[in-house]
């Protein structure tokens, strides 16, 4: 696993020694960056289904000031924190232990932060998509024009709710991005 851009451009990450966490590919990173722009100065970003932290390091590499990892299994925390470590990020990526079968945290520090920016990459046929989502755009921890990247297999189902509105999608192999942006209202 390599960093695809970025400061820190070609940085080998560790990788998980089994099947149970299922990095982005790098075609994928490549092209989520190509749509959501490589410059990503003082971003906010929310990685949730964080597994080993690639995509919220690949932000981090192309500007993200904050990278907050989400994720429960243990494995995904360890190669989390060795990821941070190896890119020297340690000091702008917060990492927190949280099943998201139960829904987003709350009562956590982290969640006093509007982000500009979340990827969500859950397991590929997990039925957590639709209230992530519809919890993420109904909260106040997405900034007004925030973006949602959302990682599912080819065949899933999406369902926008207001006040997020589907921007783009496209497929990989077995893989579907699709890319949401939350109105500004004001």
């Amino acid at each position: 696993m390599k960093i695809t851009g970025g400061q820190i451009r070609g940085r080998i990450l560790a990788a998980p020694k089994n099947l149970d966490i299922r990095p982005s590919s790098n075609k994928v990173r490549e092209a989520i960056f190509n749509i959501i722009g490589q410059d990503l100065s003082g971003t906010r970003v929310l990685d949730l289904f964080s597994g080993t932290g690639l995509l919220g390091i690949e932000a981090m590499s192309r500007g993200a000031a904050l990278g907050v990892f989400v994720d429960h299994a243990k494995q995904s925390l360890a190669l989390m924190r060795k990821n941070l470590l190896l890119c020297g990020y340690e000091h702008k990526g917060s990492i927190c232990k949280w099943d998201l079968a139960k829904g987003l945290p709350k009562n956590r520090a982290f969640l006093d932060t509007a982000y500009d920016l979340v990827f969500l990459d859950p397991p590929y046929g997990s039925h957590l998509v639709a209230g992530l989502i519809e919890n993420l755009a109904l909260s106040a921890r997405l900034a007004p024009g925030a973006l949602i990247v959302l990682e599912t297999g080819k065949d899933s189902a999406i369902f926008p709710c207001s006040p997020l509105i589907l921007v783009e999608t496209r497929i990989y192999g077995d893989t579907k991005i699709s890319i949401f942006k939350k109105e500004d209202l004001s």
